[in-house]
């Protein structure tokens, strides 16, 4: 049948799930980060909100970052590609249809600018990664002196996600459009006061702010959300096996695990998709959730791939098999972050621990150690910060915490595996990293003692001086580092686990 598309739609459907009539849809939603993530998580919520309400009036206008190469594929495929879900169990298949339109936002901004500023339109959300807002290590503010921000706010074709989008609140206001929610997706912690706050920061840079961070003051809201599912890169054999079980080639075809989980603040000025129809959790406060979340699993999954790519393991499922790493992230959650959390009526912590770990082991998901392990300086403040400061004001010790921060370190800092293989994990302040640590950057594999390169190396990284100050932190962290050095990823594991 060749490329899946809507002319063969009718075909594909009767090997996988039925879904809703593209052709009854209009866009309702624009979405920022038409990545692996978007389709498989917010899109799906949104095809099955109007499959339970009937109203076709959500579709979504999906907007890449980083080039046309995404929206080339979806767009050879009249916008449809193929969800294939994965469990020990086996595998599911389910062509998703509510993504009727995709742009490349550097491309055709004018375009994206357009459909944020359509009355039809009323919900923006966003799923770009926690690098792409551009904000600075700590703060978690708008880093104004970015090159591509100043680029931006002195009006050229923006090119920044904040940059973007404000462009098209301006066009939304001059059109007179009405109100709008903006919801970011991405794994920050307070996602949604965040994005506002960059917003904010970024009217204030513009000649006519002032007027437009009223306008966005009155008209706009950030609500605040928590997102889960696990959604590994696809590979050339799953795009080989969705072809073989459809009969039709899908070159956007995403693979997911079957949990899926999304809690949204409830605060919408205007109308939106029935997403709790679909299974999504609307509250007035997503923080406990949130933390519970970032603290808990994205923790717990940043220190196995910390972890796994130093002892050169491939995927988080095969770190799960680990029994020292397994054990690390099992005390991780159960000892040093559970006592950190706020209640939640009718939620057991014990038995999250339990469902994430499980997730974690599950073969059919090639999810890699070095993909989790990407952007780490923007990782370790909500996933490991915020718990290694409560518990140490509750008199708890952080060591596996420190572990996983010094197994960090030694993946920007020494870029060797405990077998001396090149190892390259996406950092986005490596070079400010290593030149605070005295690194060579010519010298990738050198060494350094905790006691030397721990302290400004975090700092450079935005840790708080607070926390830089307190021994109860910095020396299990400087210790760790050493022993990673010494005697490798498992030993250490091994040897927090016995403590």
């Amino acid at each position: 049948m060749g490329r899946l598309s809507l002319e063969n739609l009718t075909a594909v459907s009767r090997r996988s799930r039925e879904g809703i009539d593209p052709d009854e849809l209009t866009v309702g939603i624009v979405h920022f980060g038409a990545g692996n993530f978007h389709r498989a998580h917010q899109a799906v919520y949104t095809e099955d909100a109007m499959l339970a309400t009937g109203e076709a009036g959500w579709a979504i206008s999906a907007v890449t970052q980083r080039g046309p190469a995404v929206r080339d594929r979806l767009h050879d495929q009249d916008g449809l590609y193929t969800v294939v879900t994965r469990d020990e169990s086996g595998a599911t298949y389910r062509v998703v249809r509510s993504v009727r339109e995709v742009l490349d936002g550097p491309s055709e901004t004018e375009t994206v600018l357009e459909r944020i500023a359509d009355p039809a339109v009323t919900v923006v959300t966003l799923t770009v990664t926690e690098h792409a807002y551009r904000l600075l290590p700590g703060t978690r503010r708008l880093d104004t002196a970015d090159p591509g921000v100043r680029a931006d706010a002195s009006g050229q074709v923006p090119s920044t996600v904040v940059g973007r989008l404000v462009a098209g609140l301006r066009a939304r206001r001059a059109a007179g459009a009405g109100p709008l929610a903006v919801v970011s997706c991405d794994n920050l912690d307070e996602n949604g006061p965040v994005l506002r706050a960059a917003v904010r920061d970024f009217c204030a840079l513009l000649p006519d702010g002032a007027e437009l961070a009223e306008w966005v003051e009155r008209n706009v809201t950030f609500p605040a959300t928590m997102v889960d599912r696990i959604v590994p890169a696809t590979t050339e054999e799953d795009l080989a096996e969705v072809e073989a079980e459809l009969g039709a080639r899908d070159e956007a075809a995403v693979v997911a695990e079957p949990f899926i989980q999304w809690v949204i603040e409830d605060d919408f000025p205007a109308a939106r998709p029935a997403w709790e129809k679909a299974g999504a959790l609307l509250v007035e406060d997503v923080r406990p959730y949130e933390m519970t979340k970032l603290r808990t699993l994205n923790a717990c999954h940043s220190l196995l791939a910390y972890l796994g790519a130093l002892a050169d393991v491939g995927t988080i499922a095969e770190t799960m098999s680990i029994a020292e790493f397994e054990a690390a992230a099992r005390k991780l959650a159960e000892e040093e972050v559970a006592p950190t959390l706020p209640e939640i009526a009718g939620f057991e912590h014990d038995g999250y621990v339990d469902t994430v770990l499980r997730r974690f082991r599950n073969p059919a998901l090639a999810h890699t150690t070095r993909q989790v392990a990407s952007d780490g300086s923007l990782k370790i403040g909500p996933r490991l910060l915020g718990t290694v400061g409560d518990a140490l004001r509750q008199s708890v010790a952080p060591s596996t915490a420190a572990l996983a921060i010094a197994a960090w370190l030694r993946c920007v800092l020494v870029r060797r595996t405990d077998g001396g293989e090149t190892l390259e994990v996406r950092e986005p302040a490596a070079e400010r990293i290593r030149e605070s640590a005295g690194f060579d950057p010519q010298a990738p594999g050198s060494a350094g003692a905790g006691s030397e390169v721990v302290r400004p190396a975090l700092a450079a990284a935005g840790v708080d001086e607070a926390l830089l100050d307190d021994r109860r932190f910095l020396a299990p962290v400087e210790q760790h580092y050493d022993e990673l050095a010494r005697s490798g990823a498992r030993e250490a594991a091994r040897s927090v686990v016995a403590e």
